[in-house]
């Protein structure tokens, strides 16, 4: 508002004055510039040789007067220093600008109502001629180094289309055409800084850091631009403050205040060194340390930084700035400085009697000074002025000479129709339009001694190229930094960001990286889970439910493993699942192949007992030929237990049921046949009986082998259609695998028990009803038992076997056939071994009939 108030007090006078006045009159007071050299073609500068003003509220009843400086700033000073020595190296050069002398303008100004004003009076060109016969303005204006003052007079100038090259201004607002159409800068605008501080801070794991800035459009556009890119890289904020330095002390405190309370050990601040070095001194008063900065390009390499008392907390502060490089015979140049050959400028004066100590003017009675004696030379003294050890800044600043000098020299070495205007036309060469610059500054493309490509995009901003600095030591006047790493923004994402880490000397003097999050690192085996309220940097490690994993640090999720394989017990690995099934190796298979072992010597023994009696009464009175039989299927029914046993493969899945089913079905049939020998032998005693003749041993075999081929029928339809197979059960346990036999066809499974089962019911109702035949050895009454176990044990199997898991299921079905074939085996053969071993004199026909005097009963 006060620079509207003002242009418009300006342009009221101007207007009375040109109703009076010759129209070429100078309105107002002259305001001359630091520098000035006359040129065919000249350069403007704008600088700030002090850099604090004192306030003065201004009443606007008068257009405002120049306000007084104060303080040094030398960095500033080289800065103009360079421009000249710039614009004479090229006036020397014979390849540029033949011909041609390049000229300079250069003002000290300090706030921004007088930059602003410094501005204008290079536009409105000569001041205080009486005619105007000379041509007015500047073909372009290098400067200045803040973003606030360049946004003042950069909006001002564009609308007159003469170009402002920066080398500090690195506001990312400056790139906007619309707003200002001539600015270019030569160095990085801080989108590109912002951009690579976030990916620095992530790098070394900074998660939960502070941010600071000052309260101008450099700051809050430049923290602005950080934080977006940092949330990108998963870097959560703590704090955002912002302060001016011309602002209440008390913002300064609750800044601090903040500082001290809070968790984060690292601070990332975009500011000038004015506001880091009122901030760290404020630190130091209330003895606050042990802080990594992380810090913009603005106050990183300022060697003003000495000035503040609390300048040590800053070493070990990393951060990025413009690349360092070589400017051949400047530091000549700047040595062989003199007030006398700029006798107008009062800055030159002033710093020349405080680098020497000496006064200018002559003495009065009063002076404390002695008098220069004109033997005093910079190349005498050490002084920071003629120090070119670290030349970044300054060479943007020379860089920005350079780039006006081409775009001149394009424009009178533009050849007719070739020239990039309308109908190839070219520029004026006697005196070039502001615009005319404008278009080739543009277009400009060249390379500097160096090998520096310089070229400006669409915005007008130059490549995002850095150094990564880090500050070994503050000494007075002087900041030591190292190099440790550099970016590039025009390479590859991949290699746009080298570092050596190893180099870096870390805050408080230590040698390992600083540590600041929000919550501790979650280690493999566990997932990060958000605390209700904070940010996503500050989370709880919860382990990894059964079957996921994380195998890396803070990760997000926990991933699933694959079908057949586990999560280990720390949760960060998966493993293969634990194939399960009844093995010979473990004791319940050991014990089950034990008994069906057992069981089969069992047979056998008693096979060899009736062999060895098969011609005494009882053997030959109860069919020894079936007898055989039945004792050879039940040794194959105790030996099919044991195709249950083992790993399951395609083979031993139809083996293990089918041979189950037949020879089940053959000992059942066995059983039956002898059953109906028994009651088809008594039927016989009958007066007038025949049946025995239809129910002969060749009837018997033909039962026993026709009731087999029907199961065997069954069983080959079953493994046709639909055998069973091996089958790994991943269902019934998540963290182990169940290898078993899946039946295939459930039909066929439950057609042979079904068969199985209708025999054995058969035989039990035939037995049953030959229970009470009147003999002393009643067959019928043991078969009637065993059947009765029989079908116990069956029957009991099948909910047992639907409801036991895994490996319990094969053990179910081989505990089922051990007990049943026992169960035929004991109760059929164990009362006859006993009668031929034990009570031999009951092995006879008599008894066998019911004829003998001794009834024995069982």
């Amino acid at each position: 508002m006060r620079l509207l108030l003002l242009l418009l007090l300006v342009v009221l006078q101007g207007l009375l004055l040109q109703a009076q006045e010759p129209p070429c009159r100078l309105l107002g007071q002259p305001y001359l510039p630091e520098y000035e050299k006359d040129g065919d073609l000249v350069i403007g500068g704008i600088f700030s040789f002090r850099t604090g003003q004192d306030g003065v509220d201004e009443t606007f009843n008068s257009i405002p007067g120049k306000r007084k400086c104060k303080n040094f700033n030398f960095r500033e000073f080289r800065f103009a220093h360079t421009v000249i020595f710039a614009i004479e190296e090229i006036n020397r050069r014979p390849d540029l600008l033949p011909g041609m002398t390049l000229g300079y303008k250069i003002y000290d100004d300090c706030g921004t109502m007088d930059i602003l004003r410094a501005a204008v009076n290079l536009v409105n060109g000569p001041q205080g001629v009486e005619k105007c016969v000379i041509p007015g303005g500047v073909q372009a204006i290098v400067g200045h180094s803040g973003s606030m003052p360049t946004i003042g007079f950069a909006r001002l100038i564009g609308q007159f289309q003469i170009p402002v090259i920066s080398h500090f201004a690195t506001c990312p607002c400056l790139s906007n055409r619309k707003e200002f159409p001539s600015f270019f800068r030569t160095i990085p605008s801080d989108y590109y800084q912002s951009a690579a501080l976030a990916k620095l801070v992530r790098h070394f794991g900074w998660t939960w850091v502070g941010a600071i800035s000052n309260r101008n459009y450099y700051g809050i556009h430049g923290m602005a631009m950080f934080l977006e890119a940092a949330k990108e890289q998963g870097v959560c904020t703590e704090y955002h403050e912002t302060f001016e330095i011309t602002g209440p002390d008390h913002e300064i405190l609750h800044i601090v205040d903040t500082i001290r309370n809070a968790t984060s050990k690292v601070i990332v601040t975009f500011m000038s060194h004015r506001e880091i070095k009122v901030l760290v001194s404020e630190l130091h008063r209330q003895n606050i340390s042990g802080l990594q900065w992380v810090g913009s390009e603005a106050w990183l390499t300022d060697d003003s930084l000495t000035d503040s008392e609390g300048h040590h907390l800053l070493i070990g502060a990393i951060g990025f700035t413009v690349r360092k490089q070589q400017i051949p015979g400047l530091g000549e140049f700047l040595k062989d400085v003199h007030p006398s050959k700029h006798p107008n400028s009062q800055f030159l004066k002033d710093f020349w009697e405080s680098v020497f100590d000496c006064s200018l003017n002559p003495p009065t009675e009063n002076g404390e000074r002695r008098q220069c004696n004109g033997s005093e030379s910079l190349g005498n003294v050490n002084n920071a002025f003629t120090d070119v050890s670290n030349l970044r800044f300054r060479y943007n600043v020379y860089k920005s000479v350079y780039a006006v000098a081409h775009a001149l020299h394009n424009v009178f070495t533009c050849q007719p129709g070739q020239g990039p205007f309308d109908n190839g036309t070219c520029a004026t060469h006697t005196a070039p339009k502001p615009w005319h610059v404008l278009h080739y500054l543009q277009s400009v493309n060249f390379t500097m001694p160096g090998g520096e490509q310089v070229y400006f995009d669409s915005n007008g901003d130059s490549p995002a190229r850095y150094e990564l600095i880090n500050i070994r030591n503050i000494t007075k006047g002087t900041t030591n930094i190292e190099t440790i790493g550099h970016y590039d923004g025009s390479l590859p994402k991949e290699q746009q960001f080298r570092m050596n880490p190893a180099n870096i000397n870390w805050s408080g003097g230590r040698k390992e990286v600083p540590v600041s999050v929000c919550s501790e690192s979650c280690p493999p085996g566990t997932r990060k889970a958000v605390q209700k309220g904070k940010p996503i940097c500050c989370y709880d490690c919860i382990p990894c439910p059964p079957g996921t994993v994380s195998n890396t640090t803070d990760a997000a999720e926990c991933m699933q493993c694959t079908a057949e394989y586990w999560s280990n017990r720390r949760g960060d690995v998966c493993v293969p699942k634990l194939i399960e099934y009844l093995s010979y190796h473990e004791i319940m298979g050991i014990v089950l192949a034990w008994f069906a072992a057992f069981g089969v010597l069992l047979t056998l023994m008693v096979a060899a007992v009736f062999y060895s009696h098969k011609d005494t009464p009882i053997v030959r009175a109860n069919n020894s030929e079936l007898s055989f039989l039945l004792l050879f299927s039940l040794t194959l029914c105790f030996l099919c237990s044991l195709t249950f046993i083992g790993r399951p493969s395609e083979w031993s899945c139809m083996l293990r049921h089918t041979a189950f089913g037949i020879t089940f079905v053959l000992c059942i049939s066995c059983v039956l046949g002898k059953t109906i020998v028994v009651l088809m032998a008594f039927r016989a005693t009958l007066p007038g009986s025949n049946v025995m003749k239809w129910f002969g041993p060749l009837q018997q075999r033909l039962s026993v082998l026709g009731f087999t081929l029907i199961q065997v029928l069954i069983c080959v339809l079953w493994l046709t259609i639909s055998p069973p197979f091996p089958y790994k059960n991943m269902i019934l346990y998540q963290d182990k695998i169940i290898l078993e036999c899946n039946l295939g066809s459930a039909i066929g499974f439950w057609a042979v028990l079904g068969y199985i089962g209708l025999l054995a019911l058969l035989c039990f109702i035939l037995a049953f009803l030959g229970r009470k035949l009147p003999d002393n050895f009643n067959e019928a009454k043991f078969i009637t038992f065993s059947m009765l176990i029989f079908c116990a044990v069956w029957i009991t199997f099948i909910p047992a076997y639907v409801s036991s898991p895994g490996k319990f299921t094969v053990a179910v079905e081989i505990f089922a056939i051990l007990a049943s074939s026992a169960g035929l085996l004991f109760c059929i053969f164990l009362p006859k071994c006993y009668i031929i071993l034990v009570r031999p004199n009951l092995n006879t026909k008599k008894h066998v009939m019911g004829k003998s005097s001794t009834d024995i009963h069982y």
